[in-house]
């Protein structure tokens, strides 16, 4: 996946000289997002909040086709709230913003200040549990009551220390589902069920491979029992959490109250999960399969599927040409691609050419189509795909492109995923030693900006003192537990038995 040093390319740095700037390079170049004013926040520009979008409408269709329904709580949470659950406060200390005052006014200096103290203070949702929490115990009285089935899209605030656009900012954007159930068999298995539709729009629409499975104690949701997660493997072989799922138990409903009447008549507490996926996603999805020259896109979430390009060298022939791009955007229009229809621009800006064509390349559009007057003469465009070479094209009929456009946007996001999954399984290892371990995360040049390392399968005893001590060596962290019975053997790190193997990597 790297570039020759004597190619030129729209991105600089590349990939293999400085990845994590090569990413800030490509969001803004692409114009997905761009710094706040407001330290450690983002604005998300029209092409990448349309991804964003386009992947609310996609996941909100399997949430609802699996009986879930949308809903709205506050932003603002009563800090007691918090109190109430120990352990869920103090894993989300650091990183609250809290509101103390409700007004502004005008010190003897003309300066604004803040006036009049909250006899509370109000915490920023940085999460819903216990606010939701509260709804839930006036709803729920009898298992008749039950399963509550609720999903919201909002935003949330984590204070941030080092941000970075989509995969660490103050405010982001996210779903986050919570569900009270009757028994413990049933909120277990709502959360695998949540875990299963991730994995499944992961893979099939963001054409992203992911590992699934448990993390360890350390590395769970807050006040959770169990988190389920889904690790996605990015170009620089770090790891990103995707998307999690939390099994709770009854810690968050003790907390909240949230009782009803079994069907035996006696009081019991509800079984709880919450589970969620952000716009942290938009970054994965860059990070696992941009090039040099900027994004590409998966068809199935791009703002635009197809973009036509007019070639209008001379006044005299613009009219015909734009009258012949409309009538192809026409019948594009109507044809459908993954249950949707196409989606197609005609780009008729007063620009040249290679701008055009350029900008569209940084922006990831799956499909450029270039008409001009010869083209016509000829009844053909020429086509390029986003996934192959920059230069490369194909010309072909009109008539023989729009009936095949369909299935050139299903060979794009097949092509995406494919090489996705090459790429994680040429970087994923099983590792035998605690030397081959360190060696594989440890980089061979500290000089050179070199990219080292991957996805390690090793056995590990379920020590938390070996977890921090690799922590601490090598800033690598167990990403899954893969659920399921493993092949048994002995850790790499103490001989210790070990129940399975388990997946380590460095991550963002």
């Amino acid at each position: 996946m790297s570039t020759p040093a004597a190619q030129k390319t729209a991105i600089s740095p590349r990939r293999e000289e400085d990845f994590p700037e090569w990413y800030q390079q490509v969001v803004r170049a692409a114009e997905l997002a761009e710094p706040s004013d407001v330290r450690g926040c983002m604005v998300i520009r029209p092409w990448g909040y349309g991804i964003w979008e386009n992947m609310q409408r996609q996941l909100d269709t399997m949430f609802r086709a699996t009986g879930h329904r949308n809903a709205y709580f506050p932003l603002f949470i009563p800090l007691s709230y918090f109190a109430k659950e120990a352990e869920h406060v103090e894993g989300f200390a650091k990183e609250c913003a809290v509101v103390t005052h409700t007004r502004l006014e005008v010190d003897a200096e003309g300066k604004m200040k803040p006036a009049s103290a909250l006899t509370e203070p109000l915490v920023i949702r940085p999460t819903s549990e216990t606010i939701i929490g509260a709804s839930y115990a006036k709803w729920v009285q009898s298992y008749r009551d039950l399963p509550v089935l609720i999903n919201q899209w909002a935003n949330v605030v984590r204070w941030e220390m080092r941000p970075r656009l989509f995969l660490r900012t103050t405010e982001f954007l996210w779903q986050e589902g919570h569900t009270v159930h009757e028994t413990e068999a049933q909120a277990r298995a709502e959360a695998m069920l949540i875990l299963e539709i991730y994995e499944r729009f992961t893979r099939e629409h963001l054409a992203v491979p992911v590992f699934t499975g448990a993390k360890s104690e350390s590395e769970r949701f807050p006040g959770a029992v169990q988190t389920l997660t889904i690790e996605a493997m990015v170009q620089d072989r770090k790891a990103i959490q995707a998307g999690t799922s939390h099994f709770l138990g009854q810690n968050f409903s003790r907390a909240s109250g949230i009782q009803f009447q079994n069907r035996e008549g006696k009081q019991e507490f509800g079984w709880t999960t919450s589970w969620g996926m952000t716009t942290r996603m938009v970054g994965t999805m860059v990070m696992a399969h941009g090039d040099d020259d900027g994004v590409i896109l998966p068809p199935r979430v791009a703002p635009t599927q197809i973009v036509i390009l007019p070639i209008t060298p001379k006044e005299d022939t613009r009219a015909r040409v734009l009258e012949a791009c409309d009538a192809l955007a026409l019948q594009l229009r109507g044809k459908h691609f993954a249950d949707s229809a196409i989606e197609v621009e005609v780009d008729r800006r007063d620009l040249g050419g290679g701008v055009k064509n350029w900008e569209w390349i940084k922006k990831g559009v799956p499909i450029r189509v270039e008409i001009g007057p010869r083209d016509l003469e000829k009844n053909s465009v020429e086509v390029s795909r986003r996934d192959q070479a920059i230069k490369s094209k194909e010309s072909m009929s009109i008539q023989e492109f729009a009936a095949g456009a369909p299935e050139i946007l299903m060979s794009i996001q097949q092509n995406l995923y494919d090489r996705a999954k090459k790429f994680q399984e040429a970087n994923t290892r099983v590792i035998e030693s605690k030397k081959e371990f360190y060696d594989f995360f440890t980089a061979r040049n500290a000089n050179k900006p070199e990219i080292h390392g991957g996805f390690a399968l090793a056995h590990w005893n379920g020590s938390h003192e070996v977890e921090e001590q690799i922590k601490n060596d090598l800033k690598v962290t167990i990403r899954v537990i893969p659920l399921g019975d493993g092949e048994p053997g002995h850790c790499i790190f103490t001989g210790a038995p070990s129940r399975q193997r388990v997946v380590w990597a460095k991550s963002y």
